[in-house]
């Protein structure tokens, strides 16, 4: 079904280094992301990243073992790609870093009229830490998302920052910020409203 009525779907890539059950920062980040996103009728589902075994490489499956097959069929059922990282030593997570590689891939996947598979589907950011790094995170991102064919909404994403050289994390602030809140939730009504456009009216 190709309209705006059917219903949307997100998939978020908790890219935290640290496995289940850790508490997460990004973890708690992702979840808000889906929350907000459940308020414009998508549904959504959260995977921690370090819980499986992602090879490196560049090719959709790199044998032995490799889990990143059944991590792309999530982001290939999807129609919304939340990715979440915490920040470190200024940037990236490399678990987030690896997504980007693997993700590389989609760019010889095409469907019958030379559209790259992930082409019609939207992707957002989220991004914390207790350290500066958030804008430069979010530029690389976006950037390698587009690349492969994503579609990045209007202020598609959103972070938080500690305060510098300070050792409070998101996940132990007692409220969530209400700039940070309402950044998730524009965040959320835009990256649905573009995916029920490209639904109805693909590329």
């Amino acid at each position: 079904m190709t309209d705006r009525t059917r219903p949307l779907s997100a998939l978020a890539l908790v890219c935290t280094l640290k496995p289940s059950p850790a508490e997460s920062s990004s973890q708690l980040l992702a979840t808000q992301l889906l929350d907000e996103l459940t308020t414009h009728g998508v549904t959504g589902t959260a995977v921690r990243l370090a819980d499986y075994d992602i090879k490196p490489g560049v090719s959709l499956d790199e044998g032995d073992g490799d889990q990143w097959p059944q991590i792309r069929e999530q982001v290939i059922a999807s129609d919304i790609l939340v990715i979440v990282t915490p920040t470190w030593m200024g940037h990236l997570s490399s678990i987030a870093q690896r997504v980007l590689e693997r993700l590389d891939a989609e760019l010889s996947e095409t469907d019958a009229d030379g559209r790259p598979l992930v082409e019609g589907k939207v992707a957002i950011v989220g991004v914390v830490g207790n350290e500066d790094g958030a804008h430069a995170i979010i530029a690389d991102l976006f950037q390698g998302l587009n690349d492969v064919g994503f579609t990045i909404p209007s202020q598609g994403a959103t972070y938080w920052n500690g305060e510098a050289m300070q050792t409070v994390d998101y996940k132990d602030l007692d409220e969530t910020p209400e700039s940070t809140a309402s950044t998730n939730a524009s965040v959320a009504k835009n990256a649905a409203h573009v995916a029920r456009l490209l639904a109805s009216t693909p590329y």
